[in-house]
């Protein structure tokens, strides 16, 4: 082949590859928001399913007009205006070393159970109202199962106790084993349960199941069938998130008209 040939070559590939860069580069730009969109449908979506509220024919707009967006202060279990509900983001505001923004577990005085590193110092909550008056409280969560993160939300009714609901939008968990959290059956069994006796976090899931003889049975979640860690994890998970370091003082806050 010569030298000609071979610089044809290159540069019929080099063109290719410009032009391939180029149709990629701007579906991206043209596509993303419409991608953003999705997300946000997708989120909403999750949001009011955890709670139970998800209404297939009703429009999601409608369904989520109901749903007040706020930011609380973990540190202090009060609402605050110092991040904007619109465009603030708890897993990134995680993910930095700004010690306003987040605060490392070797700085809090309890074991990072959740295995999540760092938790944000400002999280956004959902509050839903019925008639001018309180219905549901939806809190985001996340915690290691076996292989992954979850990531979801959980709902209480209005008494800051009481499980309305539980859902997660995004797992690596086995299909048919942790994967199981994403069957109905299974979210079903946290409904009506209560997450404190005393004021402390008593609920769990526990290693088999609820019966009519287990004690305490109103604060345990039956386990996911040869998932052990996975269960452990999703309790873990959500002792952490209603407890001291999560959303516990603001729950109390609430609960006598405060926050």
């Amino acid at each position: 082949m010569s030298k000609d040939t071979v610089s044809k070559t290159l540069i019929v590939a080099l063109s290719v590859c410009l032009a391939c860069a180029v149709v990629v580069s701007t579906a991206a730009v043209v596509l993303k928001p419409i991608q953003e969109i999705n997300d946000e449908r997708n989120r909403q979506e999750n949001i009011l399913a955890a709670a139970g509220l998800l209404q297939e024919d009703v429009p999601l707009e409608e369904q989520f007009a109901r749903v007040q967006t706020r930011i609380v202060d973990l540190r202090t279990g009060t609402f605050t205006d110092a991040v904007d509900p619109a465009t603030y983001d708890n897993l990134r505001a995680a993910k930095t070393a700004d010690s306003e923004l987040s605060t490392s577990f070797d700085d809090l005085p309890i074991e990072d159970r959740a295995k999540i590193g760092r938790r944000e110092n400002y999280a956004t909550v959902y509050l839903v109202e019925e008639q001018g008056e309180l219905d549901k409280i939806i809190l985001p969560i996340r915690g290691y199962g076996l292989w992954s993160t979850l990531y979801g939300f959980i709902a209480l009714e209005a008494d800051a106790t009481t499980v309305a609901g539980i859902g997660f939008y995004q797992h690596g968990e086995t299909p048919g084993l942790g994967g199981e959290v994403d069957n109905p059956d299974w979210k079903a069994l946290w409904h009506d349960k209560e997450v404190y006796d005393g004021g402390e976090v008593a609920i769990e899931v526990i290693k088999g199941a609820v019966g009519p003889n287990t004690a305490n049975a109103e604060h345990r979640v039956d386990g996911l069938s040869g998932a052990t860690l996975t269960s452990r994890g999703v309790s873990d998970l959500v002792r952490f998130w209603l407890g001291e370091y999560g959303f516990k003082s603001f729950l109390e806050n609430l609960k006598v008209g405060g926050a």
